[in-house]
This record gives C-alpha cells, sequence and structure tokens, in this order.
C-alpha cells in the first residue's frame, strides 16, 4: 500500500495505491483545503481515518516548491516538509518529497493514449530524453533520462531562466516589461501571472484598444488571466487585445518548448503539463505553437521528429508520485 499525495497552496490531493491496481485506478483517493492544517501530517491523518486499509508502507508527495536534500517548503503555505520527520509522524518505513514538477514528470512513462492530445505526432526514439513544460499559475519544467531499466525524472527551475525574443514585438514586450522588472524570466512571459504581462504590453504600448466592456469585465475579476483567455477563446474578433494576448502567449510557450528539446535532446518527446494547456487546445492546435516550436533554424529538422503532446489528465501529479514510489520499491 502506498499513500500519494499532491501538495499546492491551495488544496492537497491525496490516495492509496496497490500496484496490482494501477496507476489509474487508486484504492481511495480525498481533495482538502490546505490552509485549514496546521500540517501535512494532520491532512493525512484526516484523510485515512476515513479509510480501510491494510499498513501502508511508503509515502510519496509531490510539492509545489523547490525540494533540497530531503527538505521542502510549499510554496504560500507555512509548511515545512522534512523527509525523515515525516515517515515518523506518519508511522511508515519511507516519505520521499518530490517538486511538483518531478512528480508530473515521473507519470508521463504510464500515461495513457487518452490522457494526452497530440500536437504533432514525430517520431520518438526509444529510451531517449523527455521534456514536460507546465505552465499553470507559474511555469514549471521538467525532463526525464532512461536510468538503468526505468525512466528517471529529474526536476529544474528552467521556468525562471531569461526570456529571449525571437522577433522585433517581441524585443519590444522585453523592453516594456523590464521597466517592471529586474529581471524577465519565461514565467514572466509564459504562465498565468504572466498573461497579465502580456495584455498589459498590448494595452499600454496603444497596440490595441481596450474594449469599455472588457474593462468593466476587468476591474471586478479576482484574476485578469481567465478573462483574457476566455474572451480570446469564445470572441477574437470581438476582443482583439485578448487574441493577440492568448497568440503571444502561445509563440512564446512553443518556443521554449524547443528549448528545452533542444538542451536536453528530447527526442523522446515533449509533453504539456500544467493546468493552461487543455484549457487552450484550439489555439495550441492552430499551427502557431509548432511555427514556433519549429523555428530553430539548422536545428529545425531535428525538431521536426520531437512527438509533442499535451497532458489532459488532471490528476497526474499523484500518478507520478505513484509511480515514483512503485519505481523505488522495485
Amino acid at each position: 500500500m502506498l499513500l500519494a499525495g499532491d501538495i499546492g497552496g491551495t488544496k492537497t490531493n491525496l490516495a492509496l495505491f496497490v500496484p496490482e491496481a494501477g496507476l489509474h485506478s487508486p484504492v481511495a483517493e480525498g481533495t482538502f483545503p490546505s490552509r485549514r492544517y496546521a500540517s501535512l501530517d494532520a491532512v493525512v491523518a484526516d484523510f485515512l481515518t476515513q479509510q480501510n486499509h491494510p499498513p501502508i508502507e511508503r509515502a510519496v508527495f509531490g510539492v509545489a516548491g523547490p525540494v533540497v536534500e530531503g527538505r521542502a517548503e510549499v510554496t504560500n503555505l507555512p509548511w515545512l516538509l522534512e523527509e525523515q520527520a515525516l515517515a515518523r509522524a506518519l508511522k511508515v518505513d519511507v516519505v520521499y518529497l518530490l517538486n511538483d514538477l518531478q512528480s508530473i514528470a515521473s507519470a508521463v512513462p504510464v500515461l495513457d493514449a487518452g490522457d494526452v492530445h497530440t500536437l504533432h505526432e514525430g517520431g520518438a526514439v526509444p529510451r531517449t530524453a523527455i521534456g514536460v513544460v507546465a505552465p499553470g499559475t507559474g511555469l514549471g519544467e521538467a525532463f526525464l533520462t532512461w536510468d538503468s531499466g526505468h525512466y528517471r525524472a529529474h526536476a529544474s527551475e528552467g521556468g525562471h531562466t531569461s526570456f529571449a525574443p525571437v522577433d522585433e514585438e517581441q524585443m519590444d514586450l522585453l523592453r516594456f516589461l523590464l521597466t517592471r522588472f529586474h529581471h524577465v524570466s519565461y514565467e514572466r512571459v509564459c504562465s498565468g501571472i504572466g498573461i497579465p504581462n502580456l495584455y498589459a504590453f498590448y494595452k499600454e504600448t496603444g497596440r490595441y484598444p481596450e474594449p469599455d466592456w472588457l474593462a468593466a469585465e476587468i476591474a471586478v475579476a479576482e484574476d485578469v488571466t481567465p478573462v483574457v483567455v476566455q474572451n480570446a477563446l469564445a470572441r477574437p474578433d470581438d476582443c482583439p487585445i485578448c487574441d493577440a494576448t492568448l497568440k503571444l502567449f502561445v509563440s512564446i510557450l512553443g518556443a521554449e518548448a524547443s528549448n528545452l528539446a533542444l538542451k536536453v535532446l528530447a527526442t523522446g518527446g515533449v509533453y504539456l503539463g500544467g493546468g493552461i494547456p487543455p484549457r487552450i487546445l484550439p489555439a495550441l492546435a492552430d499551427g502557431r505553437f509548432m511555427e514556433a516550436f519549429l523555428d530553430k533554424g539548422r536545428f529545425a529538422d531535428l525538431l521536426k521528429d520531437v512527438p509533442v503532446h499535451v497532458i489532459l489528465n488532471p490528476k497526474v501529479a499523484l500518478m507520478g508520485a505513484a509511480s515514483y514510489g512503485l519505481v523505488m520499491a522495485a
């Protein structure tokens, strides 16, 4: 029996797995509001009191935040997690903490056809590196390498590398953002927190007018990003500024996805995770993403063979944590 968790600042998802049932069929699962609990072990205790199960042998938790030497602080939560302390508190043999993107990447080798949408078929080379780019609230990145008979996921903070413009408009965008931020990372332009920066660029430089009805929607919105994205998808002709914002986002995502593909030589494929890609599939599939992905000069031919998939399964982080636990148990 394995306990897996996906730990975020807003909610904590927990599930119990046994190998014979498979990673798509947890024995039990539950979702809990993270901020209502003083610690992770308190959430787990609440979850386990609701279950009738054999003893748990190990636990694996994907954490929204960096994990260093078995310790992690959850982004936007006052929780300090430490593997050995959690093992004692939960009375299990071993606890593993993973960066959330490492957890998502760990699920990639066990995803079924129904878990993904393929943007570009390509021709995956078996047992070669795989890249994962995940725009959600922030921009997460990870990669997998083949090691001792299975894939091993590696965390990174690639989303915080410096944004590299690819044309005149993007160079103007960088100049605009440098007046706001000392360092302009890819996360500043290619994530949920980045989309408002793209929108502000178009609005404040006068490239597109902001309709009065849109200004009214934004004025009462808690988060600008869904307003912009929904209007871009539903009424692009009525909202050119939203349409342009989403198209710019897609182009930047395509360029950064191929940056990662080249850096780790991801001839096994690139997977788009996070909360945004499944919500914008029409915008990703209209050709703009792949045009930017392949725009790498002499290496375009290599990238033509790299498959690109969008992860659709919302439980991918839980599956990845469980997969990691089962591999480590082997």
